[in-house]
């Protein structure tokens, strides 16, 4: 077994097809599947199975590409740290952020990681928490922040940040009558609400809180992308239930919104830090994690990030 043919499968697993990866790594097929078969015959099993969907990887085939894509990241690693200036430090990050959390935290991260640390590529990748913990699971990431510990509870993590959640409409909304300084559970049982769909963790976390008081919520419309919910939500068409974040990026948004916390709930969403890594980060990675940090407690410490708590 060899670096090459480990990179081959890993490509053939993502490609979902032989054909397809081979045009990718400009191989020809028939070799491929020649490098593939050599693979599977060092194993001793079976490692990937032709379905009319296209390749599927098999349990052994699975369990292997979960080492193998680790061991290709730091052959990756060492290779950067291995070409490296003495005293600089150089090589890819990549980093999974929810879109809210990237709202308040990306565009500060990027402008400091440009200035303390011109030789990393920070690459940020952005998606739903579900989709960014299978992404880190599949060792696909260097960093990730999500919002359960249960999200990857094998790999190393640590808590940042708990953020509340508060009632959004628009400003001139008479859903809630503007003298209102909080609202209750039961009242916003009563109002249109657009939420993320249900598979989205924090739809299940509002769920349950409402769940516990037998209250039933009003769903008018269920938006995955946070730019539309937030468009939606400005338009009139209803209110939603977010953390702070989810209007830092856009200030206009932002400046039509009104914000009102939840009188009889304590509603709040944990964010925690997690890295693939078991044993040491590489130089890189480790300059990454600590900006993390360091950023976080400079927006909250400058109330920039509001309704957050470090933990």
């Amino acid at each position: 077994m060899n670096l090459k043919q480990l990179q081959y499968f890993v490509r053939i697993v993502e490609c979902g097809s032989l054909a397809k990866a081979s045009r990718q790594l400009f191989i020809a097929q028939p070799a491929l599947s020649q490098q593939l078969a050599k693979l599977e015959e060092e194993v001793g099993k079976t490692l990937l199975i032709r379905t009319s969907k296209g390749v599927l990887p098999t349990p052994n085939g699975a369990a292997l590409l979960e080492h193998a894509r680790f061991m290709l990241r730091q052959l990756e690693q060492a290779l950067v740290i291995a070409r490296q200036e003495p005293g600089s430090i150089q090589g890819m990050v990549s980093v999974g952020l929810a879109s809210t959390t990237l709202c308040a935290l990306g565009a500060p991260l990027m402008r400091r990681m440009r200035e303390k640390y011109p030789g990393i590529i920070l690459n940020v990748v952005e998606g739903l928490s579900g989709h960014i913990g299978q992404m880190l699971r599949n060792m696909q990431l260097d960093l990730a922040i999500l919002f359960s510990r249960d999200a990857a509870p094998d790999l190393p993590h640590e808590p940042l940040i708990e953020e509340d959640l508060f009632l959004m409409l628009p400003k001139e909304s008479k859903l809630v009558p503007k003298h209102r300084k909080s609202v209750r559970c039961d009242e916003i049982a009563q109002l249109p609400l657009i939420l993320p769909t249900a598979i989205h963790g924090l739809r299940i976390r509002i769920a349950h809180e409402f769940e516990q008081r037998n209250l039933q919520t009003n769903v008018v419309a269920e938006i995955d992308s946070l730019s539309l919910l937030l468009l939606c939500v400005k338009d009139g068409m209803g209110a939603t239930i977010k953390p702070m974040s989810a209007t830092m990026m856009e200030d206009r948004m932002a400046k039509g919104l009104r914000y009102l916390p939840i009188s009889d709930a304590k509603m709040k969403r944990p964010n925690f830090l997690f890295t693939t890594q078991f044993d040491r980060l590489s130089p890189a990675t480790l300059a990454v994690h600590g900006e993390i940090k360091e950023t976080i407690k400079f927006l909250v410490d400058r109330k920039e990030w509001m309704g957050v708590q470090l933990l």
